[in-house]
Parts: structure tokens; C-alpha cells; sequence
């Protein structure tokens, strides 16, 4: 059973900004890998998309920003689930490398993606509280 995407959280500024060099070549690696559909397109003031998850939105912007100091944090319900779905959807990565990072109160299992567009993801699952 895959994982549910429950929230989005931005590295920087804007989860619904993320750059790219090209939305065109980007899109299908988040539609077939990531199990994301587009649910719109816009082509001013640049090219972008908006893709969408269960219950997270995500957007991908030609609008110059420097993708490898940018991504996004998944919250997901199940972080093994998640890993194990976007592997058998041709992640191309064979050890999730999971580790244990907090942030504020909360304790989060992770493991990182870095997307073809050079996007950076971290994937993780609430975990705090859990022994």
C-alpha cells in the first residue's frame, strides 16, 4: 500500500516555486517516480506547473532560482512504505540511508532525494514519541 503525502513544507520560500530549468523535462520524473499528477499549467511570467499528491501541492517554475539550494520537506505516514514505492517506480536508489533527524519537538525517520531537475526532498515520518 503506498505511502500518503499528508504536508509540503518548503526548504526557503515557496513550496509552489520550486525552480527548474525546464518544467517540460521535469514533470514526468514527479508523474512517474513520485506518483504526482499536474493539475495546472501556466506560462506567464515563466513556464510552471502545479502537481498534486493526496493531500500536498507542489509547484515547479522555470523562474531562474538555483534548484540545488532548493527543495521540500514530505511528511508522509509511513516513511518505509513511501521509500519502497518510489523505489519499484525507478527512484534508482537501493538504500534509503534512513536516519533520525528532530526538528523543534518532533523526531522524523527521513531519507533524502535529490530529483533529476536537482530538486533536494527529504522524506519523513513522524516518529516522535516512538521507541
Amino acid at each position: 500500500m503506498p505511502a500518503t503525502f499528508k504536508r509540503a513544507a518548503p526548504y526557503k520560500d515557496d513550496v509552489l516555486n520550486l525552480p527548474v530549468a525546464s518544467v517540460a523535462d521535469a514533470v514526468s520524473y514527479y508523474e512517474t517516480v513520485m506518483g504526482f499528477r499536474v493539475v495546472s499549467r501556466g506560462e506567464a511570467p515563466h513556464a510552471s506547473a502545479v502537481l498534486a499528491r493526496d493531500d500536498i501541492q507542489i509547484g515547479l517554475a522555470e523562474n531562474g532560482g538555483d534548484p540545488t539550494q532548493e527543495g521540500a520537506f514530505f511528511e508522509v505516514d509511513d516513511v518505509e512504505a513511501a521509500f519502497e514505492e518510489l523505489q519499484s517506480n525507478g527512484l534508482g536508489k537501493d538504500d534509503p540511508e534512513y536516519r533520525v533527524d528532530q526538528h523543534g519537538e518532533k523526531s522524523y525517520r527521513v531519507f533524502f532525494i535529490i530529483a533529476p531537475d536537482e530538486l533536494c526532498y527529504c522524506v519523513g515520518e513522524d516518529v516522535t514519541g516512538k521507541a
